[in-house]
């Protein structure tokens, strides 16, 4: 892994005598991103959900998304102690169909954005956001999108995320 300038792995920063590094996720570190999930869900709803199925359906939904997302993990520890998830993120890479006149090019939407509470404060979202950046920026895309809770618009536009109109509409079509 490069180095930044102070030395540390490019994508860690110091806490303690532990660092913080970012890197992305593969399919060993399926259970993570659904205990990650799970803390999600969980923290919303400021309770603990019983789903017993939830961990086995989350690593088959994985299964499927993995050729088209990238997951990124943000992790706490050291080689020596090991490393704790405490957050991750994720973008699907879109293929537009091509139309006359009109630049070819992927598109990413960035998702499922989360940070255990006790580190939202110590840059890992900031981290986490710039890899999937940094990760654009290698994979040529067009633009990145992204639909924000309330509570996180104020952090992506302050990352440069602006709105793009009010053209999102939503069906759910149900039984008839």
């Amino acid at each position: 892994m490069a180095e930044d300038p102070s030395g540390q792995p490019a994508g860690s920063q110091s806490a303690g005598t532990r660092q913080i590094t970012v890197r992305v996720a593969d399919e060993r570190d399926v259970e993570a991103l659904a205990r990650l999930r799970r803390a999600w869900t969980e923290e919303r709803a400021g309770r603990p959900v019983s789903d017993a199925g939830f961990e086995a359906a989350f690593a088959q939904w994985a299964r499927v998304e993995q050729p088209r997302r990238t997951f990124w993990l943000a992790e706490i520890g050291s080689d020596r102690a090991g490393w704790t998830p405490i957050g991750s993120i994720n973008v699907v890479e879109i293929v537009p169909m091509p139309r006359p006149g009109t630049r070819a090019g992927k598109v990413g939407q960035v998702g499922n954005a989360f940070v255990l509470e006790a580190f939202a404060d110590r840059g890992v979202p900031r981290a986490l956001l710039q890899a999937v950046v940094d990760h654009a920026r290698d994979r040529r895309y067009r633009r990145l999108i992204l639909a924000p809770t309330a509570r996180s618009t104020t952090f992506y536009r302050r990352a440069g995320f602006r709105p793009a109109g009010e053209t999102l509409l939503v069906l759910e079509p149900g039984p008839e």
